[in-house]
């Protein structure tokens, strides 16, 4: 390998370095050269010993890794191993998250409360070390990365979070909220469509805090990257607005600070750092092989590895107490760097206390007081409203009072009517703006609201319900990660008619409610929507997807039904006839208006009915047993769930003899009225049903 390295630079910097050291090779090196690589070899190690004990796991790009990770930690990463949430801190993404030992290693070896005992159990039930990482398991880990290509768009959002910040409470000069955000990621990742979607927004924005470092390997599970992916990354970025280095041999640190170097002085543009590595490097049988990605070496061939390395080859787990003494300076590092960050805090805090007071309820997520005390409460009207219309008065009614609640649409916001009034375009030139363009980029879109949740924002995004589609790996991982997201989704049902059936929603409700620690809510009229609200904002742990309609619906009139604060139960009596009902409607959104009409009718034939909304499932299973009971008494069987999507999921509500007013087939392009009537979906169809229903449910 050469020792030589060069960084073409696309832009405003230029540099060259001399020889870089490679570890294991024979030279005249100065003592802190030789602490250095001892540092990195330890990092190879360890990661080569982990993978090899759990006998599962890659040890190949942590291997190829180890000096770019060593030398970030070392020289710029700022961070506090002490305090891992410390706000000033710097952020660092491993977005190829297969590749954690290495991001674990780096954890151990500087201070953070991770063990050897703890790399010695990777992979293995209730350790710190998973198999990916895990937000909120593993201690100074940012983000839960693995599916390729989100760690990347997450940093985005981190990345638009800081600018954010930094454009609401730096005052002066401050530079109180000035971290930067750095991010690894891989050949998968820059092939995932997630990464180019979010590199786009990046450049677009100009968002010159993010840096990111492209491991050039070349090497996939499949072998030679050759077989699928050959795109010139560096043009596409160039092309993208961003300022694209390279450097050719990680082992060249010195190459490496000056590539570093050069990105943190980029004033307007992110930084993509391609540096090419050797997966497996040192491995005298794995070296660039797809057998280094994703298997363990083999015991010989660690031994074999470390022999090459000039390692001790029967030692596991070696941890030189001079790389400890070395490495472990971290600790010293971050608690000085906290201490004159929280001088200036403090200083800051001091001069600007009202902005303070706003920066620590962000951060710990509570509320101001009294910022519900203006939610509208709606009329009584026959002919309603939207319940995307609805929510527009409230979301907005919210926004005047939680400053940090911010998002946008991915180019929908006149469709979605997710707009706060007044707020402002986030963009290059305005980043205190609160109303976000993410482009016609709904999987970037959902990644990016994580990021921003994980920069304490309380962020919301918006587009049509079938396009949740585009953005479900994202809700899957907001949800394992608990962060406070709102998706607000409009056009919810086959109700919108005439656009047909490639836009109208059958499958998702399901879909979203299939995912653990999700709360869904589909409120029924602008009410229920005032009251998901009310509920929604006070969720500190967990994403929310509120469903709404395109079409009018009617305002019920609370004097004759009851208050729309049920929906803080989940799902709520809403009418009842008085007694043991002879048979239950239940239903969502749009559609408790035809089990309130359909009620009606039965009520003035005779029959003791029930009408109850539930417009969140999740909610409504937190519940106590007595309460669920209450609403939905065991002994009445005759029950009618109806609901303009797919039935799976409502047989656990209406039991073995209840009846379904849902549909398990696509929709149809046409005018909204012929729809209800040909799919059944009218007063008259939800009475036959509880007819029906109640028949058969006779002894």
């Amino acid at each position: 390998m050469s020792s030589k390295a060069e960084i073409p630079v696309q832009g405003k910097e230029q540099a060259t370095a001399g020889a870089g050291l490679h570890a294991g090779v024979e030279s005249e090196v100065s003592e802190p050269q030789r602490l250095e690589q001892l540092c990195i070899t330890t990092i190879r190690t360890l990661a080569m010993d982990a993978v090899q004990k759990a006998n599962s796991g890659h040890p190949g790009t942590p291997m190829a890794l180890a000096p770019l990770a060593f030398v970030l930690w070392d020289r710029y990463l700022r961070h506090n191993p002490r305090n891992p949430h410390w706000p000033g801190r710097d952020r660092f993404i491993l977005s190829n998250g297969h590749a954690c030992m290495l991001l674990y290693a780096m954890l151990y070896l500087t201070g953070y409360n991770l063990s050897l005992d703890d790399i010695k159990q990777f992979r293995q039930w209730g350790s710190k070390t998973p198999g990916h990482p895990e937000y909120g398991h593993v201690p100074g880990l940012e983000v839960t990365t693995g599916p390729l290509g989100q760690g990347v768009a997450n940093s985005v959002g981190m990345a638009i979070a800081q600018r954010w910040q930094a454009a609401q409470f730096d005052k002066h000069g401050n530079h109180v909220f000035d971290h930067r955000i750095y991010a690894i990621c891989g050949d998968g990742d820059m092939m995932e469509g997630v990464s180019n979607e979010a590199a786009s927004v990046a450049g677009h924005l100009g968002l010159s805090n993010l840096i990111w470092f492209y491991d050039n390997n070349h090497i996939t599970i499949e072998g030679s990257t050759s077989l699928a992916f050959t795109d010139d990354v560096a043009t596409r970025f160039v092309g993208w607005h961003w300022n694209v280095l390279r450097v050719s041999d990680v082992n060249d640190l010195g190459m490496l600070e000056v590539a570093i170097q050069a990105a943190q002085r980029e004033p307007d543009r992110p930084s993509l750092i391609i540096v090419d590595t050797h997966i497996g490097w040192g491995s005298p049988h794995r070296q660039d092989t797809k057998e280094a990605h994703g298997e363990a070496l083999g015991e010989e061939e660690v031994r074999l590895t470390k022999i090459a390395y000039g390692w001790p080859p029967d030692e596991h787990f070696l941890v030189p107490e001079e790389v400890k003494s070395y490495m472990g300076k971290a600790v010293e590092r971050g608690a000085q760097w906290e201490q004159e960050w929280q001088q200036k805090y403090d200083g800051w805090a001091k001069e600007f206390p009202d902005f303070s007071t706003m920066w620590q309820q962000m951060v710990k997520q509570d509320l101001p007081a009294g910022w519900d005390k203006d939610l509208p409460s709606f009329p009584a009207d026959a002919k309603g409203l939207a319940t995307r219309d609805s929510s527009n008065k409230v979301q907005n009614a919210v926004a005047l009072t939680v400053p940090w609640l911010v998002g946008g649409s991915a180019d929908l916001y006149p469709s979605t009517k997710t707009l706060i009034k007044d707020g402002g375009d986030f963009e290059r030139a305005n980043y205190g703006g609160r109303n976000f363009h993410f482009g016609i980029r709904e999987h970037t879109m959902g990644s990016i609201l994580s990021g921003m949740a994980l920069s304490s924002l309380r962020p919301y995004g918006a587009t049509f319900f079938v396009f949740s589609d585009y953005m479900r790996p994202t809700i899957r991982l907001a949800a394992l990660m608990r962060l406070p997201v709102i998706y607000i989704y409009t056009h919810d049902s086959f109700c919108l008619g005439e656009d047909g059936p490639t836009h109208q929603p059958i499958e998702h409700l399901a879909s979203i409610r299939a995912i653990p620690h999700m709360m869904l809510f589909r409120p029924a009229d602008a009410n229920e929507v005032t009251e998901t609200w009310r509920v929604v904002m006070q969720m500190k742990h967990q994403p929310v997807a509120l469903v709404f309609t395109r079409q009018a619906v009617p305002t019920f009139d609370r004097s004759k039904y009851a208050s729309a604060a049920g929906v803080a139960q989940g799902a709520y009596i809403m009418a009842d006839s008085g007694g043991t009902p002879d048979i239950i409607l239940m239903g969502t959104g749009s559609e408790v208006q035809l089990c309130v009409g359909a009620y009606e009718k039965l009520t003035a034939e005779g029959v003791k009915a029930r009408v109850v909304s539930m417009p969140s499932w999740e909610l409504f299973e937190r519940q106590s047993d007595e309460y669920k009971a209450q609403v939905l008494p065991r002994a009445v069987g005759a029950r009618v769930a109806v609901e303009a999507a797919a039935s799976l999921g409502w047989a656990k509500y209406i039991g073995p003899d209840g009846g379904l007013v849902t549909r398990d087939d696509f929709g149809a392009s046409a005018p909204l009225k012929d729809l209800l009537k040909h799919f059944g979906f009218t007063v008259d169809d939800v009475a036959a049903k509880a007819r029906d229903v109640m028949k058969k449910a006779k002894p």
